[in-house]
């Protein structure tokens, strides 16, 4: 080191990431609570999470919305709500993250309205609008309306923000999800790319942006991705994405500034590696897993928020998030990360491994596409078939032990934990009670939205103008405020559009996914399906056949795909039609199809409701002698109560061998129907 050069270690610190906590349940109070708190505790960014009912378009006592209300997010029904989400937080100065899709435009008009109502410039209103269709039809489920229409409303949200809202990211393109679903690290970056190809053709052929500011509207676009465990491999694919992004607006659009060219990401780290069992290891998930994304400055995560270690029991406590947030802290305020330039520029080996993943997604994303792009791959079922494929064939590497994961297939022995010894206070609940306490609410909101206080106009004008907005050709935006300004609730709105849009039910994938685990002789599916066809002829019928189901709103259909597939390929007929049903039609279909046993998985906590409701209606229509099999986040006291109630079995995210599920499923079906025990060991 030569006279008055300073150790680089030395030099000014870099600004750390937006930490966030991805938070909202049960009542906008509640929640608002829970913000403040936060931001007090040294959160420097909000992420609002919605419920179920809000993020698909309904009321909260809507049919479908029943069981879901505030179980996963918070209900925002109406600009009431939404003042009294973030009352005494002063949104000109907040950075605000709203995960919502479908009803993205919205969310957003609420938020502006409320914005307004407090006085702030809406210029100056900054964060994101997830606003992301495409994985809803992929991976996630909260999708509404078929994707023309879905594309249009987030063409026009972009529109609008650039011109009106010029610091809102408007859209985050989200391979957070995909990745949930089974995409490969390649899969991941080419089917995110290949949205936001589609998405900003749309808003360039859309005629709303003259191309003198297309630069304007690439520099809002950010994305939102996902970080496994294999945080070498994830580091290398966020070099890759910033690579691929690079060279995509540059060429595509002819974007010359790089500062427009940025890749600008926020992060979620995986929640799908967290375990039931051993728990406590999800804590070194998290922070490997956060690495991958603050480690290398030339692709560090603009914004982070770590899912909490319990996830896989069920909802986290203000405490648990808390943890995650010092996590954060820890590493941005106490190690010497911040002080370094990239660490791994000019490592051959992270430069050989960012060159194949961005040849791999580069040939991927050239190959949809030919297709004619990620719309046309959607409504094909090709995106869904390939992920339902990718995953799985990782599950069939976890069940092999090929991929080994700590505490579930490999070192399973553990001493007794602390954390989880009395489980009932391990976890966050929401009390049921909650959700008629918001109904009322919402009643009443209805019946008094146009006296004073509140004096708005009557909505009807303001949805029939949104229908004829939605019949045309006018940015939507514009008709959307409108409707928020007269107190339209989130049913009111989805429901105009659903009018002139109509609703799409999205491709499964189940039944074009290859067979992942081959049935070999000896093996253990050899042996299932030998239980199967013995069972089948027991019973007298040419096959069994096993209805999946997937009542109320959670649209997480990752496990009951995997459900299908296995139980597909070990010899059963399954009747699986997708997500989003009531028990009425699920039900009906078990009886029509003459299933020999019923399958629901339900992820969002809406079980303790609607699994006894299925149980009850086939006990009206005749149908005792059908075995009901329950899957998902389900605490033990839960758990217990199902099974109490005449569930056969549940299964939660330990039981990961899916083929030894499918064996116990025969097992319950010979049960049921009085048939004695096979011998064939499965």
């Amino acid at each position: 080191m030569t006279e008055g050069q300073t150790p680089q270690a030395h030099k000014e610190r870099d600004r750390p990431w937006l930490m966030r906590t991805y938070a909202g349940h049960s009542t906008a109070e509640a929640s608002n609570e829970l913000y403040r708190r936060n931001l007090a505790k040294g959160q420097t960014g909000l992420s609002v999470a919605f419920d179920l009912p809000t993020q698909t378009g309904y009321d909260s006592d809507h049919i479908l919305a029943r069981g879901e209300v505030g179980r996963v997010g918070v209900p925002i029904a109406h600009v009431g709500d939404m003042r009294r989400l973030f009352q005494d937080i002063p949104l000109e100065q907040m950075n605000t993250s709203m995960t919502i899709n479908a009803t993205a435009m919205w969310l957003l008009a609420l938020y502006q309205v409320v914005a307004e109502e407090q006085g702030a410039d809406i210029t100056k209103l900054q964060g994101t609008t997830q606003n992301d269709i495409v994985k809803e039809y992929l991976s996630r489920g909260t999708h509404v309306f078929p994707p023309g229409p879905s594309l249009r409303l987030t063409t026009d949200m972009i529109a609008y923000t650039v011109s009106h809202m010029p610091k809102w990211n408007p859209i985050n393109i989200c391979s957070y999800h995909l990745q949930e679903a089974g995409a490969t690290p390649v899969q991941e970056i080419a089917y995110a790319m290949s949205t936001a190809i589609a998405v900003l053709d749309a808003v360039r052929d859309s005629g709303q942006v003259p191309q003198e500011r297309m630069g304007d509207v690439v520099a809002r676009i950010s994305f939102f991705v996902n970080a496994g465990v294999r945080f070498v491999e994830e580091m290398c694919k966020m070099r890759a994405f910033n690579r691929i992004w690079d060279s995509v607006t540059r060429e595509r659009y002819g974007i010359e500034n790089p500062k427009q060219r940025r890749f600008r990401y926020g992060v979620q780290v995986n929640s799908l590696g967290l375990t039931e069992a051993q728990p406590e290891n999800n804590v070194q998930r998290i922070v490997l897993e956060m690495l991958a994304v603050t480690l290398s400055k030339d692709a560090r995560a603009r914004a982070v928020q770590l899912p909490a270690w319990n996830e896989a029991l069920g909802l986290p406590r203000p405490w648990d998030q808390q943890w995650s947030l010092r996590i954060q802290q820890v590493l941005a305020y106490e190690s010497d990360l911040l002080e370094y330039e990239d660490i791994f520029e000019g490592s051959k080996v992270i430069e050989a491994k960012v060159d194949q993943l961005v040849e791999e997604a580069s040939a991927e994303i050239d190959r949809i596409q030919e297709m004619g792009g990620a719309m046309v791959a959607v409504e094909s079922g090709y995106l869904k078939s390939q992920l339902v494929a990718s995953h799985a064939e990782r599950r069939g590497r976890i069940e092999s032990g090929q991929e080994k994961i700590i505490g579930v297939n490999i070192f399973e022995g553990t001493e007794p934990n602390p954390l989880t010894a009395d489980l009932d206070t391990a976890i966050q609940t929401v009390d049921p009670a909650v959700e008629a306490r918001v109904i009322a609410s919402l009643q009443q909101w209805r019946d008094s939205r146009y006296q004073p206080p509140f004096n708005h106009p009557r909505p009807c004008k303001a949805l029939e103008r949104l229908k004829e907005a939605a019949r045309g050709n006018d940015n939507l935006m514009e008709a959307t405020l409108e409707c928020a300004r007269a107190g339209a609730t989130t049913g009111e709105w989805a429901g105009a559009l659903r009018e002139v849009f109509g609703e799409f039910r999205a491709p499964t994938g189940v039944s074009s996914a290859p067979v992942a685990v081959p049935v070999e002789e000896g093996s253990t599916l050899a042996l299932v399906r030998r239980k199967v066809d013995l069972t089948a002829k027991d019973l007298g019928v040419g096959k069994l056949r096993f209805l999946v189901g997937k009542p109320g709103l959670d649209g997480h259909s990752n496990g009951a795909e995997q459900i299908a597939v296995r139980a597909r390929d070990a010899g059963f007929e399954v009747v699986y039609q997708g997500i989003r049903l009531t028990p009425e039609q699920i039900v009906d279909a078990a009886v029509a199809e003459d299933v020999h046993a019923v399958g629901l998985s339900i992820l969002s906590g809406s079980h303790a409701q609607l699994v006894p409701d299925v149980l009850e209606r086939l006990r009206v229509a005749g149908a005792t002698d059908i075995p009901v099999i329950a899957g998902g986040i389900i605490p033990n006291g839960d758990a217990e109560q199902l099974r109490a109630a005449g569930v056969a079995a549940v299964f939660t995210p330990k039981d990961f061998d899916i083929t030894g599920i499918i064996g116990r499923i025969v097992d319950e079906i010979r049960k049921a129907n009085k048939l004695d025990p096979l011998e064939v060991p499965a």
